[in-house]
């Protein structure tokens, strides 16, 4: 079984008046991260906020197994960051993300529509997230730095 250690417990933050402890994360009780654009949903460009492309049926039948398995489950997306980064970058389309409430919502209803709930949806991975399923992720080799696949960089 593979294990993750967090510092602290879950809403409790380190300070000379706390105790550090060790709380074991496992496959069992940490959450899973999805993707949401190429990975749960087809991607085929930006066409606004309020699209969301068809469902990748294979990953939408794995995350309602996971679910059914009692499993967490989380949208993992740069939709709910505000646009922030976007516009940074002077990609005017990140206005679009900038009501973050109204973003999630598409999302959700998507979720709902597909899946048959609402999934949380984030930005933000933690100490708690034991996967990523995305479409632009490279595994590496822990303490490594090498790919898992074998291919060259």
């Amino acid at each position: 079984m593979r294990r993750f250690f967090r510092e602290t417990p879950i809403g409790i933050s380190a300070g000379p008046r706390t105790t550090s402890l060790l709380m074991e994360i496992t496959m069992d009780n940490g959450w899973i991260g999805v993707d949401l654009d190429g990975t749960l949903a087809h991607y085929d460009g930006f066409k606004g906020a309020q699209h969301i492309g068809d469902p990748v049926w294979p990953m939408v039948n794995r995350v309602k197994r996971w679910l059914t398995d009692g499993r967490d489950v989380r949208i993992f997306t740069a939709r709910v960051d505000g646009g922030t980064v976007a516009l940074n970058m002077d990609n005017e389309a990140g206005a679009q993300f900038a009501e973050v409430a109204k973003v999630r919502g598409y999302i959700e209803a998507w979720c709902l529509e597909y899946i048959g709930v609402i999934l949380p949806v984030t930005c933000q991975k933690d100490y708690g997230m034991i996967e990523l399923w995305d479409d632009r992720c490279v595994q590496i080799i822990p303490n490594t730095g090498r790919r898992a696949d074998g291919r060259p960089e």
